[in-house]
């Protein structure tokens, strides 16, 4: 087992990818350490403790973004690997700059921090999203292909309020310039929206996008139906992360979007997998295929990632959230 032996941490281990993530660590033999905001917290600490191997590997740890030296005792104890993916999502009109925006700066410098105190730690991994990548003023045409080279227009970000954006926007510089100055070995990734079955027994908001979009309940989502949606299954994002740490050769940004498409399909391949759904009949015909932009896999591929197939990716999708009373149908 590639683990065998090393020391690991993961932060906001409770989130759902950061889940994921403590699931395969262990399933390699890596011991890690993981830290929640609250040790007391079931819905925090439950699901990781009944892990495969977490009797035996699993250490874990109080910490808060906002607290300095908070992952100190986290990362100092013979860490190899940080995988940072602690950092808050809200893209609810309710979110506020500061909410958003602090917590995601202030968490990866401190991480960070703890990180340069620590001789051992070898590379650290921050999970960062397509939001730093992709969000520009000028609409994305369908022979445009998004890759590593973009970056976000926080300017647009700020004007337009979007705070989550702006929070990966500036997590992300500050981040990299901080390990740049401190000579600290840094891979950053960045998931589209993530789909797959949950381990956490909280609905998290990428498989609430899913939810909401199933139920017919958000206008925005449908309204949506002209938009698309960059996806990415869960179990590749946890396996990049793995890969990112364990291959000498990643290096710099990496872009993990599965596939991109239109709520309407999304829809119609529910009601397929589903036929029990109620999804409007509209969305059963065939549909007018829609051109959209690519997002390029070239260098996600370079880390070994073999995108899982998007029938499959919502498939358990719906069947995760069924089966914790989620959705019911």
């Amino acid at each position: 087992m590639s683990g065998e032996g090393k020391v690991v941490c993961v932060t906001g281990a409770s989130g759902f990818i950061a889940s994921w993530l403590v699931k395969l660590l262990l399933h390699r033999g890596y011991t890690v350490h993981a830290t929640v905001r609250n040790l007391k917290d079931p819905s925090k600490v439950t699901h990781l403790l009944a892990l495969d191997g977490a009797k035996e590997r699993l250490n874990l740890f109080e910490a808060d973004l906002l607290e300095e030296n908070s992952f100190d005792d986290a990362i100092n104890n013979g860490c190899e690997g940080v995988f940072h993916t602690a950092s808050p999502v809200h893209l609810s009109p309710s979110a506020t700059k500061v909410g958003l925006v602090d917590p995601a700066v202030k968490g990866t410098l401190n991480v960070l921090g703890s990180c340069v105190r620590t001789p051992s730690v070898k590379r650290v991994v921050v999970t960062s999203s397509t939001a730093s990548v992709m969000y520009k003023q000028n609409t994305k045409s369908p022979t445009d292909v998004v890759d590593e080279t973009w970056y976000a227009d926080k300017e647009f970000a700020e004007e337009t309020k979007q705070w989550y954006v702006l929070s990966k926007v500036l997590a992300d510089e500050a981040g990299w310039k901080y390990a740049e100055e401190n000579g600290i070995d840094l891979v950053s990734l960045h998931p589209a929206l993530v789909i797959g079955p949950l381990l956490q027994p909280t609905l998290n908001f990428s498989s609430r996008v899913i939810l909401d979009l199933v139920k017919e309940e958000k206008d925005g989502l449908l309204n949506g139906i002209f938009a698309d949606y960059p996806l990415v299954d869960v179990r590749d994002v946890a396996n990049a992360h793995i890969q990112a740490f364990e291959l000498p050769s990643a290096s710099g940004r990496y872009c993990l979007v599965g596939i991109n498409m239109h709520a309407s399909q999304i829809l119609k391949i529910a009601s397929r997998l589903f036929p029990s759904l109620h999804i409007p009949d509209k969305y059963k015909d065939d549909l007018p295929a829609v051109a959209t932009y690519q997002v390029s896999q070239e260098k996600a591929k370079s880390l070994g990632i073999n995108f899982t197939s998007f029938d499959v990716s919502l498939k358990d999708t719906i069947e995760s959230l069924k089966e914790k009373n989620f959705l019911n149908f």
